[in-house]
This record gives structure tokens, sequence and C-alpha cells, in this order.
């Protein structure tokens, strides 16, 4: 018999699940192993071991083992880097951390490294944590993470003809080409998904894109814009995952009812 081998890595908590009478089934975005599944036994009682770090979206020094033939880790320690205190005392800040966890979790395979990814996450806690809420922080992380992940959308040009932006309105995002469509082209194509969208939205989406995040809340978004920017992303996401994101639904409607 093999013995394991201890790993210690940063790791942000996506998910959590009961298991058992007092175990928790975790699953970790890594910065050195990707997403990371692993049991934490005790973890419900064990305050020496885990001392209430296993909360959602929190990152944590990990110590794991795995074997080869086992599906998931066996989490050993857990401690606490950052809790990100203020998130919690907000609700929409709350929710939007919730869903930054679940759109990575329902995207990112098992075991598939992506440090860019972890990065991300901890950029834009950060700026949650440190910064006033604002809707234009959702919109840029969901651009920035899709072009991670590897499902960047076209959006300096048309996706049919290729043409460059151009100042004409409105054009329309496709979420089955993953991209823009001039109103030529979505003339002539008769697209039955295309999603309205003003050249001044994607403008602002392109120039939030590639921005540091610690400037990102300078970059002001009408309310048409956010309107546009919020149809645009989260029907693309729809078309991708098949399914609309509960945790998307809670925090637009937490909203919409100004609490």
């Amino acid at each position: 018999m093999i013995a394991s081998v201890h790993i210690k890595t940063r790791g942000i908590v996506l998910r959590l699940i009961d298991y058992a009478e007092s175990d928790r089934i975790v699953s970790f975005l890594t910065e050195d192993f990707g997403k990371l599944t692993g049991i934490a036994k005790g973890a419900r009682k064990s305050r020496k071991r885990f001392a209430n770090a296993l909360e959602p979206f929190t990152c944590l020094a990990v110590v794991f083992s795995k074997k080869k033939s086992a599906k998931m880790a066996f989490i050993e320690e857990a401690a606490i880097v950052d809790h990100y205190p203020c998130i919690r005392e907000n609700l929409a800040k709350t929710l939007t951390a919730a869903y930054f966890m679940d759109l990575v979790d329902q995207f990112l395979l098992e075991g598939k490294r992506n440090p860019e990814i972890f990065h991300l996450i901890r950029d834009f806690l950060l700026l949650l944590e440190k910064e006033k809420y604002a809707e234009n922080m959702v919109r840029f992380f969901e651009l920035r993470f899709l072009r991670l992940a590897g499902y960047e959308p076209v959006l300096d040009r048309c996706t049919s003809c290729s043409k460059p932006l151009q100042a004409s309105s409105p054009y329309f995002f496709s979420p089955s080409t993953g991209g823009l469509r001039c109103p030529f082209c979505a003339d002539r194509l008769g697209s039955t998904d295309g999603i309205p969208v003003s050249v001044g939205s994607v403008k602002t989406l392109l120039l939030g894109k590639d921005s540091d995040p610690a400037f990102l809340n300078r970059i002001s978004m009408t309310d048409q814009c956010a309107r546009e920017c919020h149809r645009l992303l989260s029907g693309f996401i729809r078309y991708l995952l098949g399914k609309e994101l509960k945790s998307l639904n809670v925090l637009n409607e937490v909203k919409r009812m100004g609490i």
C-alpha cells in the first residue's frame, strides 16, 4: 500500500455539502491543482484542524492528500488566509461572491490547473471587500472569467463579415455564435437569438476587459448600459451552460427588490 503524500496549496471554497454526521465535502479552486473536491472528516466538530475555516468563498491554506485511485482528496487541515468580513456584512456583496463561486464551479472541470482564474477570483474578492458595491463588478468578472475559461465573446468585430466595430447602432450579440453581428449581417442572416446592444455598451465592456481591477469602479455604466451588458453576458452564459444559475437569479431578485 503506497502512502499518500501531503500537499499544501492555497484554495478558495466554491461549494460545501454536509456529509454524514460531522463531515463536509468541499470543492475548492486551488492555485496549483485547479478545481479540487475533498472530504473533511469531522469538519463540523473539529476546532483544531479547521477552526470554522470551511466557509463559502474563504481563501485558505489547505493541506490535503489523495491516492491515485481515489475520486476525492482527504482534506487534512485548512487555515484561513482571508475571510473577507466586509463582503459578509453586505448582502449584495455576499450574493455576488456566491455567484462568482457558482459560475466557476459550473464551468471548470476537476483537476485542470488554471492559476489565472484563481488570481482573478482573488482580485475580485479583494475588490468586493475594499470597494463600494457596483453593478459593473459583476459584468467585468463575467467577461474576464469567460476569456480565461476559453469562451471569450467576440466584441470587437462582426463575426459574420469581420468588419471592426463601427459607430452604427444597434449591433446584435448572438449567443450561438459567441459574438457580435452588425445590423447588415443580422438582417441578412435572420438570426433568431440576437440580443440588441449599443456600440457604447460594447465599448464599455471592451474598456473594462483589460483594465487594472483597482480602477474598474471608475468605469461607470449608465442604466441602459448596465441592462444591455447584463442581457448580453447572462444570455451567453445561459447558452453555454444550458441553464440559468440560481445564484444569479437570487442576486438579480434582491437587487430588483432594493434590499
